[in-house]
């Protein structure tokens, strides 16, 4: 027997195979493109995701020797679906990045007082999440608001497709902006400040529960069979941690990706106020009875900038914008940088805030710098600096979360920049703390092949399945070295940034 799991992600779906003991069986993925109809904002049809999913089952289940005997879905946070009474979708998806609704996230943090929204929540009001984006469409779209009756994940969505109940696991729901992290259900006390009625939110439900069994032309569009087990995976960078090993206290994962994500386990969430100081967002794992605690900030978006003024975006295309996962030509462009980069600290200070800043600050209006330039400096300083200011990030992102869940010295890492050795040294140095490089690269998938396995009963327990299938292959470990030679220019990166931030009005 087999086990898929479907990661369906912002601007890529992702389908892998796994045996029983952890090896990729098969795996196919699909890109499609966001719509940007207006200003502010990212929509897509429904349909396209749906449409994903099935080419992607469809291809990675054809020709198995080892029939998939369960299916587990993850996805992307805070995109959502507006539906009908029969669970149609009666307008676009609304993404994550999508940011219209600015004036609704500020009336809500008004009106339910910032700390509070943080206790309950775990989360800082944002425009990414649906609760605002909700508001909005009362306030804009009053026709499409009143024609809604529930508002859907994107999991929830292909749920309904499937004939399955539209469950959200708590992970998920967290992301809403209305979810009580500690009761694990809808917050009425945030509901009846937004006048929101619950019932068009879905049924929270944990991750790993059994949404149902495949059934008759459900399970063909997948290329299935019928009574395949259905089973509720979540966020996907919970899942992330999750196929990383990090189920608990003590053990740290970063997901290097078009963002770069630390999330720390836990066994409840952080709502401190030093959390909330940094902005950190602290709410449901997909294991039972247990919290993660993020940090992030941009990273694969500004190496791929630079790729693509260096090359041109034809060889980026291909690239997952979800995980980071470089094409063939564009990964021998990285590794032709990578090969004869300067030794030593390149003098450069270059911040990746392409669109914004993430934590501590949030500022959206803040922008990348390069600074230091000289007749001298080449392209490969340029990537190197561009590495370097990643690593000074990192650094910053692991002493925040430090201070707030507790030391680690050992990071769990996947992704895509974690296929650059240069770019794994630095922030071990930097960071000081030893970067483990974990053997199945799609550990999102991977963790939702453990929710499968112990759904359908071929894993005692989640720990059973993350002692049987998830390894590491090496270890980096902080050269003090690098670290000492890299104090002044650390020092003026992070000089830069708060100077940056400052005058962009964080």
């Amino acid at each position: 027997m087999s086990l898929l799991a479907i990661d369906i992600g912002s601007s890529r779906c992702k389908a892998v195979v796994f045996a029983l003991a952890g090896e990729i069986l098969a795996q196919h993925s699909c890109v499609y493109t966001p719509e940007f109809p207006a200003p502010s904002h990212a929509e897509m049809d429904p349909a396209v995701f749906w449409q994903a999913v099935c080419v992607c089952s469809q291809a990675a289940s054809r020709d198995l020797s080892d029939p998939v005997r369960a299916l587990c879905l993850s996805s992307h946070g805070e995109t959502f679906v507006p539906v009908n009474e029969r669970f149609e979708a009666i307008a676009p998806a609304i993404l994550n990045q999508d940011n219209r609704a600015t004036e609704e996230a500020a009336w809500l943090e008004k009106i339910c007082e910032r700390k509070r929204l943080f206790e309950i929540t775990g989360l800082v009001a944002h425009s990414m999440y649906p609760v605002p984006k909700i508001l909005w469409l009362r306030n804009h779209r009053p026709d499409i608001f009143a024609s809604s009756v529930r508002f859907l994940t994107v999991i929830g969505y292909v749920l309904s497709r499937l004939g399955l109940p539209p469950y959200v696991d708590y992970s998920l729901a967290s992301r809403y902006l209305a979810f009580d992290v500690r009761q694990r259900r809808w917050s009425e006390e945030i509901l009846a400040a937004a006048e929101i009625n619950a019932e068009c939110l879905p049924v929270p439900v944990s991750a790993g529960t059994i949404a149902g069994k495949l059934e008759g032309s459900n399970a063909s569009q997948l290329g299935l069979s019928a009574g395949t087990i259905v089973v509720m995976g979540g966020h996907d960078q919970p899942c992330g941690a999750l196929g990383v090993g990090a189920t608990g206290p003590g053990r740290v994962a970063d997901s290097m990706g078009t963002y770069e994500c630390l999330l720390a386990a836990s066994d409840q969430p952080s709502l401190t106020a030093a959390a909330l100081a940094a902005s950190l967002n602290s709410y449901c794992h997909v294991v039972p009875d247990k919290f993660v605690t993020l940090a992030y900030f941009p990273s694969g978006i500004m190496v791929k900038w630079f790729h693509d003024l260096l090359y041109g975006e034809a060889l980026a295309e291909n690239v997952d914008a979800q995980h980071g996962h470089p094409s063939d030509g564009e990964a021998l462009h990285y590794a032709w940088l990578e090969r004869d980069a300067p030794a030593g600290p390149t003098g450069l200070c270059i911040t990746p805030n392409l669109i914004g800043t993430c934590n501590p600050d949030f500022n959206p209006n803040a922008r990348g710098i390069i600074s230091g330039l000289s007749a001298n400096t080449t392209r490969r300083h340029i990537y190197k600096g561009i590495l370097e200011g990643l690593a000074c990030e990192m650094s910053q992102m692991t002493d925040i979360m430090a201070t707030v869940v507790g030391e680690f010295r050992d990071i769990y890492v996947t992704g895509g920049g974690s296929q650059s050795a240069l770019g794994l040294q630095l922030r071990a140095a930097l960071s000081g703390r030893r970067l483990h490089l974990m053997e199945c690269p799609e550990a999102v998938c991977l963790g939702g092949a453990i929710l499968a396995g112990v759904a359908c009963g071929e894993y005692g327990s989640l720990q059973e399945g993350v002692d049987l299938v998830v390894r590491d292959v090496s270890v980096i470990s902080p050269d003090n070295a690098i670290a000492a030679s890299y104090g002044p220019q650390a020092g003026r990166y992070h000089d830069l940034r708060s100077a940056c931030t400052a005058r962009t009005g964080a």
